[in-house]
């Protein structure tokens, strides 16, 4: 009988390459991505510590910085699960716009803190089953679809105001705005925040609706073959984009103590380009949270390092999209490696 033959003394026995199992190489490339992009942020921290290093590294204003973050931050968590998914929601501002109009009217004020939470958070799902019925059963595009409820959205959302701010007068909710609310140093606004990226990035990655969610991206018809019921899972995803506006108006609501019908404005831009270069493919299949939460901080702190430093917002539009094209490109290039 042969005997196996022993590696050479000091030899090591390696893997080969292609015997590594797939999800080696997926790993190995998000973990590249994510040190990429903390890389990113950490140089953006160095910039603003140096040219502004009373005003950008003040507590308050890091507190400033992931406050303001957090209000954009839980819309890019619902709209890379949409990405993910193949599909596209270009009204997720209008909705925040909506839902934030709708919860200040004097009607839904008398209600209090329940009442204003409530029709938020219903006001965003009302408007994301619209979405998802007109998309997943109604057979329209998405971008057509979405297109048409940013239109409505707004429009309903200047009829609702009459182009007037509303004032918040709820003292339940002016007072989570306030520094005596944060805990620890943290305001509550980051703190749910940071409940909805935690949540998002569990359903995402450990649940069968996010498996579900990257095989509808990847391949519809193969998912649909799979047993997948391609259309109930799109409504799912539109309706939880839905709830990510609602949760944001809220938010914007204590922010800002006000409701006005150009609140969430670009926001379908800006969700959209952080989970972009957060890593989230565009053509849909792959999806990180990690990556857009990242890809909101950055995009947050170039925003408070311009304003800091009295920058013009032309200029800060232009490294924004020089950030995106750059993300795409990479990405392109990461794709045709694979």
């Amino acid at each position: 009988m042969t005997q196996p033959v022993s590696p050479p003394r000091g030899s090591t026995d390696k893997v080969p390459q292609a015997q590594l199992p797939a999800w080696h190489g997926l790993v190995a490339r998000a973990d590249i991505r994510t040190l990429s992009l903390l890389g990113v942020l950490a140089a953006l921290v160095v910039i603003g510590g140096i040219t502004k290093p009373d005003e950008f590294l003040d507590t308050r204003n890091l507190q400033l910085v992931l406050t303001q973050g957090s209000v954009i931050g839980v819309v890019t968590v619902g709209m890379t699960f949409v990405i993910t998914s193949g599909g596209i929601d270009l009204s997720v501002g209008a909705i925040v716009a909506l839902a934030s109009v709708w919860a200040t009217t004097l009607a839904t004020q008398e209600y209090g803190f329940g009442g204003i939470l409530f029709t938020s958070v219903l006001v965003g799902l009302g408007c994301g089953l619209v979405n998802g019925l007109l998309i997943a059963y109604g057979g329209m595009v998405p971008f057509i679809a979405t297109l048409a409820m940013l239109a409505s959205a707004r429009g309903l959302a200047l009829q609702i105001t009459d182009g007037k701010t509303q004032i918040v007068t709820s003292e339940s909710i002016l007072d989570l705005g306030e520094r005596d609310s944060y805990v620890l140093g943290v305001p509550p606004l980051v703190m749910v925040f940071a409940v909805v990226t935690i949540i998002g990035w569990l359903v995402l990655n450990r649940t069968t609706f996010g498996r579900r969610t990257v095989a509808v991206g990847g391949n519809a018809e193969a998912a649909r073959l799979a047993g997948i019921d391609v259309r109930r899972q799109r409504l799912y995803l539109y309706l939880l984009s839905g709830l990510c506006c609602g949760i944001a108006a809220f938010l914007l609501i204590i922010l800002s103590g006000s409701g006005q019908n150009t609140n969430g404005n670009l926001y379908e831009l800006d969700a959209i380009a952080a989970a972009i270069i957060g890593g989230t493919l565009l053509s849909g299949g792959r999806g990180t949270i990690v990556g857009s939460v990242l890809g909101v901080l950055i995009f947050t702190t170039i925003t408070n390092i311009f304003a800091l430093n009295n920058l013009q917002s032309d200029v800060q539009q232009i490294a924004k999209g020089a950030i995106i094209v750059a993300a795409v490109l990479v990405q392109r290039r990461t794709a045709s490696t694979t």
